[in-house]
C-alpha cells in the first residue's frame, strides 16, 4: 500500500511531528540520514494499530518510491544548507506534480527562492512554520504554511488534522504566497524574544526591588496566569520558581548561569525590520540583552569598578501590581511592533496576510499563545485595516489606565541600578508614536548643514538646502 505522506528527519521535532501525523490515522513513510533513528522510533511504537501507520525506509529511492502520487514529503532538516542538500537529493526520484514542505525554521528568503527553483521544475513547494516545540509537534502545535495556494490545498487535510485546536477551531491556514508562513514564524519568534524578555526584567524587579523569593514569585505568577497575562510563558515560568535543585536543595532558578542562548530567527527579525523601515525595539533589544548576557566574565569584571545608584528607591509588595500593569503594557508594544512588521511586508511581497488569522493560530500550540491573542483576533475583524494595535480602543485604554504605574515601574528600576531596556524601549516606542513633533527637525538641519542632504518645510512645498555657515 502506498503511503500519504512522507517526512525526513528525526530529531525531535520530525520525530515527534511524525508520531503526530501517524497517530491521526495518516499513514507516513519517515526516513533520515542516520538510520539509527528511524530503528529507535520504530522500536519505540508498541501499539500495532498505531505501528501499522508508520513506516520506515533506509534509502531516499525507497522512501520517495513507497509514497502515492502526487507525492507530499515534509522535510524537518536543520535551516540552511541542510534544507538545499535534502532537496538535491530527492529530486532525481520526483515527478512533477510533487511536493516538497518545509517544516523547519528556514530564512523566508530563501524559500523564496526554493519555491522559484522547483516551480521550474513542476514541483510544489510549500515553506511553513511550525511552532511549539517538542510538545506541540507531538500534541498538536501551531501551523503556518506558505506558499502556492494548490500547494497549500495538498496538504491541508493532514495540517488541520495535526495542528492544536482553540474552541474547535484549527491552529492552521493558510498564510500567503511563497515565504510568507516562514516570515510569519520569524516574527511570531521575534514576539517570543521579547514576551521573554520581558517577563525577565518583571522577575528581576521583584528580586532585587521587592526581595521576593522564589516561592513568592511561583505565587505570584500563579495568580498573574488567572487574569489578562495569561498565556503559556507565564505558566511555565510558575512552574520554574517551584523546582528545587535535587543537588543542592536550592530553587533551580537560582543555580542556572545567567547567559541566554539563540537560534537566529530574533535576529533575522531585527535585520529585516531595519530593512523594510519599521521600528521593532523591543523585539531588537531583547536580542541585543541575549548577546550582552553572553558577555559574562566581562560583565563580572565591569561589576567590580562601575557605580550605581548611592540612593535606592524602596517599594512594598503592593507594588507587584504595578509590575504586571508594566509588563501588561509592554507586551502590547511588542505585539504592536511583530504585526506592523507582517503588514509592511505584506504590503511590500503582496501577501495579502489576514491578521486576525494570525493571532488565531498563535492562540494554541505555540510559545506565545496566550489569552491576550483573542483580543488582537477581534481588533483586526472589526478592522482589517488598522494600522497599529496601539490605536484599537481594547489596547489604547489598557495603557491609558495603565502608563502611571508603567512609568513608575521603569523609574524605580532606573532608580536601583536595574537594566529594563524592554520596558524602556516599549514605552520610548509608544511615546514616540504617539508625538505629533519629534526632535527629528535639528536631525534634518544637521545632515543639511554637513552633508547637504536637503529638507522640507511646515509652511510650504518641496524641498530646500541652506548655507549654515
Amino acid at each position: 500500500m502506498k503511503r500519504q505522506v512522507g517526512l525526513i528527519g528525526l530529531a525531535v521535532m520530525g520525530k515527534n511531528l511524525a508520531l503526530n501525523i501517524a497517530e491521526h490515522g495518516f499513514k507516513i513513510s519517515v526516513y533520515n540520514r542516520s538510520s539509527l533513528k528511524t530503528k529507535e522510533l520504530l522500536k519505540e511504537i508498541t501499539d500495532e494499530a498505531f505501528k501499522s501507520n508508520l513506516e520506515g525506509f533506509y534509502t531516499l529511492e525507497e522512501f520517495v518510491e513507497s509514497l502515492e502520487k502526487p507525492r507530499r514529503i515534509i522535510l524537518m532538516v536543520k535551516a540552511g544548507d541542510a534544507v538545499d542538500d535534502s532537496i538535491q537529493q530527492l529530486l532525481p526520484f520526483m515527478s512533477k506534480g510533487d511536493l516538497i514542505m518545509d517544516g523547519g525554521n528556514s530564512f523566508y528568503q530563501e524559500t523564496i527562492r526554493r519555491s522559484k527553483e522547483l516551480e521550474e521544475l513542476g514541483i510544489h513547494y510549500l515553506g511553513s512554520g511550525i511552532s511549539g516545540g517538542e510538545e506541540g509537534a507531538r500534541k498538536g502545535p501551531a501551523i503556518m504554511p506558505g506558499g502556492k495556494k494548490e500547494a497549500y490545498e495538498l496538504m491541508e487535510p493532514i495540517l488541520t488534522s495535526i495542528s492544536a485546536k482553540v474552541e474547535g477551531e484549527p491552529c492552521s491556514t493558510y498564510i500567503g504566497g511563497n515565504g510568507a508562513g516562514h516570515f510569519v514564524k520569524m516574527v511570531h519568534n521575534g514576539i517570543e524574544y521579547a514576551d521573554m524578555q520581558l517577563i525577565g526584567e518583571a522577575y528581576q524587579i521583584m528580586k532585587k526591588v521587592l526581595g521576593l523569593t522564589p516561592e513568592e514569585l511561583h505565587e505570584v505568577f500563579t495568580e498573574w496566569n488567572k487574569g489578562e497575562l495569561n498565556s503559556y510563558l507565564i505558566d511555565i515560568t510558575a512552574d520554574i520558581f517551584k523546582k528545587k535543585d535535587t543537588a543542592t536543595d536550592q530553587y533551580l532558578v537560582d543555580m542556572i548561569l545567567d547567559v541566554a542562548g539563540q537560534k537566529g530567527t530574533g535576529k533575522w527579525t531585527g535585520q529585516i525590520s531595519l530593512d523594510l523601515g519599521v521600528p521593532t525595539p523591543t523585539i531588537t533589544t531583547a536580542v541585543f540583552e541575549r548577546y550582552i548576557s553572553a558577555m559574562k566574565q566581562e560583565r563580572v569584571n565591569a561589576s567590580k569598578s562601575l557605580l550605581g545608584p548611592t540612593n535606592t528607591v524602596t517599594k512594598s509588595k503592593d507594588f507587584v501590581e504595578a509590575i504586571r500593569r508594566a509588563l501588561y503594557a509592554s507586551k502590547i508594544c511588542a505585539y504592536a511592533q511583530g504585526f506592523g512588521l507582517m503588514r509592511t511586508a505584506s504590503e511590500q511581497f503582496d501577501w495579502k496576510l489576514r491578521y486576525g488569522d494570525i493571532a488565531k493560530i498563535f492562540r494554541g500550540g505555540c510559545i506565545i499563545r496566550a489569552q491576550f491573542l483573542n483580543e488582537i483576533s477581534r481588533a483586526y475583524d472589526k478592522n482589517a485595516d488598522l494600522v497599529n494595535l496601539l490605536l484599537e480602543d481594547y489596547f489604547k485604554n489598557s495603557i491609558n489606565e495603565y502608563q502611571d504605574d508603567w512609568r513608575e515601574v521603569i523609574k524605580t528600576a532606573i532608580s536601583n541600578g536595574i537594566s529594563v531596556p524592554g520596558f524602556s524601549s516599549s514605552i520610548a516606542y509608544y511615546d514616540s508614536y504617539r508625538s505629533s513633533e519629534l526632535p527629528m527637525n535639528l536631525l534634518q538641519a544637521q545632515r543639511d548643514y554637513f552633508g547637504a542632504h536637503t529638507y522640507e518645510r511646515v509652511d510650504r512645498e518641496g524641498t530646500y538646502h541652506s548655507q549654515w555657515n
